[in-house]
């Protein structure tokens, strides 16, 4: 069996930067079993499977551990390499997946544009061990459909964070999206899901479903400038629509291949 694979940085406009993920062509779906060890094996945070179907391609996403509800970064570079690799002729692409509905990737300019469902988030009671867990006394914690958003008091504080990702582990949610105020954007966010395998993602579209809605409530403004902190940092351009949040980004190829299996 050979399958096409892509490694794409997502949310980056040159290599080295954004979030990186792999993309895997596939004739028909193999066994999960497959599909896990493929993940693995390339050993980034997500590897999305694509499959083609009569109105656009099915998607799944997996990091090295386990298949995900939902992953931003992965969806970029999947629309990324059908587009810019695979010179997909229209201006939208449409992916149905197993947990998250349709998704529809746009074309707009240089941009690459999600429509992803909104996941509000409401205020709850800091789970036990989180401030020891962050090393630092949140302003908010909300819970939402999967994760944990940590809400502290300046962008420096979020990009200074070295969390005890073994503490993290034991919090029991996806992920935990740490987020405050912007200096040089509208804000600013980091992203920490060791409970999947993945210590710190670089770049997370997933988790601005979360973030656009609680900043737009905020803010008092609908169109949003996001980057993500981490070490290899990314930027995005969002925009609040009810149910419903727009999550742009530009991508870079790295390198394609073939598996061989």
């Amino acid at each position: 069996m050979k399958i096409p694979i892509y490694h794409v940085d997502a949310f980056a406009s040159r290599v080295f930067a954004g979030n990186p993920a792999a993309v895997c062509l596939l004739d028909s779906w193999v066994d999960d079993r497959r599909l896990r060890s493929i993940a693995a094996e390339n050993n980034l945070s997500e590897t999305a499977f694509l499959v083609r179907n009569d109105d656009g391609f099915d998607l799944r996403w997996f990091t090295p551990a386990t298949e995900v509800a939902l992953c931003g970064h992965a969806t970029l570079a999947s629309a990324f390499v059908l587009f810019r690799c695979r010179q997909w002729a229209e201006d939208e692409i449409r992916f149905k997946t197993r947990l998250s509905g349709e998704l529809i990737v746009a074309q707009r300019g240089e941009l690459l544009e999600m429509d992803f469902p909104a996941r509000p988030c409401h205020d709850i009671t800091a789970p036990a061990g989180m401030e020891d867990a962050l090393g630092v006394a949140p302003v908010r914690v909300m819970g939402s459909t999967e994760d944990m958003l940590v809400v502290l008091d300046s962008e420096e504080t979020v990009a200074r964070l070295q969390p005890d990702l073994s503490a993290l582990h034991r919090i029991e949610c996806r992920g935990v999206i740490i987020t405050a105020r912007g200096n040089r954007c509208d804000f600013v966010s980091r992203f920490f899901a060791p409970r999947v395998g993945v210590p710190e993602d670089p770049v997370t579209g997933s988790s601005h479903c979360v973030l656009v809605p609680y900043w737009s409530n905020v803010l008092h403004k609908n169109e949003l400038h996001a980057l993500q902190v981490s070490k290899r940092g990314g930027e995005l351009f969002c925009l609040y629509a009810s149910a419903r949040v727009k999550i742009a980004g530009r991508a870079t190829l790295y390198m394609e291949g073939t598996i061989t299996i």
